[in-house]
C-alpha cells in the first residue's frame, strides 16, 4: 500500500513540476507571437506543454523503477473477440456513468482548463492517445500491480479505482474516473496485459471529446437523445455492460500462453 500511496504522490509531483516547467515556455511563446505577454495565448501554449512534460516524467519515473519491464504479459495482446467484448462493457459503463453523474451534478473545476486543452491538437492528442497510455502504464502497470501483491482481488481492485478517480482532484471526473478505474483495474486482474485496458481508456477519453466538440449545447448524452428514447438507450446500456462483463468474465484465454488464475 505504501508503495502505490507513494506513486500517487509522485504522480501528484509529475503534474506540478509539468506546469511549473511549462509556463515560462508558454509564456516566451505567447511573447515571440503577439510582441507581449498575452494570457490567454500564454494558456494555450501551456497546458499541452504541460501535460507533455508531466507525461515524460511520470515514465521516466516508473521506467527507473522497473515497472515497464520484466513482465512479457504487461504488453501481451489480446484476442480480438476479447478486445470487442471490453468495448461493449466499455459503452455500457460510459453512458451509465454519464447518467449517473448527470444526477448527481457534480461541479466541473476543470472546464475551462479543457477547453484550452480541447483548442490544440496537441491538447487533444494528449487526452485521448498520450494521457490514457501513461495513466494505464502508471496506475495499472505499477499501481494495481502492487495493490494485488498485497491485497485479495476485490480490495486492490476498489482501492486502484479509487486512487484513480482521487487523482484527476476535480469532482465532476472523480466519481466516474473511480468507476471507470475498477473497471480498467478489473480487466488488468483478468489478463496481466495493458492492451485492453489503454485500449478502453483512449475510447473513452476519445468519444468524451468528440462529443464535447462536435456538441457543445449538450452536458450528457441524455441531451442528445430524444427524452422518450432515451431510457430505451439506457436499458440497451444496461444489457451492454452485464453482457459484456458475462463474457469477459467467461473467457478463459484472452491472451495466448497466459492461463488466468
Amino acid at each position: 500500500m505504501k508503495t502505490s500511496i507513494k506513486l500517487v504522490f509522485a504522480c501528484l509531483i509529475c503534474q506540478l513540476l509539468g506546469g511549473l516547467i511549462a509556463a515560462p515556455i508558454g509564456m516566451l511563446l505567447s511573447y515571440f507571437q503577439a510582441g507581449e505577454v498575452d494570457q490567454v495565448l500564454m494558456m494555450d501554449y501551456t497546458m499541452p506543454l504541460a501535460m507533455v512534460i508531466q507525461f515524460a516524467l511520470m515514465v521516466l519515473y516508473i521506467g527507473r523503477r522497473g515497472y515497464l519491464t520484466g513482465d512479457s504479459r504487461l504488453y501481451a495482446p489480446v484476442k480480438m473477440t476479447y478486445l470487442a467484448a471490453v468495448l461493449v462493457t466499455g459503452i455500457g459503463a460510459i453512458f451509465l456513468e454519464d447518467e449517473l453523474l448527470r444526477l448527481l451534478q457534480m461541479p466541473d473545476w476543470m472546464e475551462a482548463s479543457f477547453e484550452q486543452v480541447y483548442g490544440s491538437w496537441l491538447g487533444i492528442f494528449c487526452v485521448t492517445i498520450l494521457g490514457p497510455i501513461v495513466e494505464e502504464l502508471l496506475f495499472r502497470g505499477a499501481v494495481t500491480k502492487e495493490l494485488l501483491r498485497k491485497f485479495n482481488p476485490a480490495t486492490a481492485i476498489a482501492i486502484s479505482g479509487l486512487l484513480f478517480g482521487l487523482i484527476h482532484l476535480n469532482p465532476a471526473q472523480v466519481l466516474g474516473a473511480s468507476l471507470i478505474g475498477i473497471l480498467l483495474a478489473w480487466l488488468y486482474w483478468r489478463t496481466g496485459s495493458l492492451i485492453p485496458c489503454m485500449v478502453l481508456h483512449i475510447f473513452n477519453n476519445a468519444l468524451s471529446v468528440w462529443f464535447s466538440k462536435s456538441y457543445p449545447e449538450c452536458e450528457h448524452f441524455r441531451d442528445f437523445f430524444p427524452e422518450g428514447s432515451y431510457l430505451v438507450v439506457l436499458g440497451v446500456a444496461v444489457v451492454a455492460l452485464l453482457g459484456g462483463l458475462h463474457l469477459l468474465w467467461h473467457t478463459k484465454e484472452p491472451i495466448a500462453d497466459y492461463e488466468i488464475k
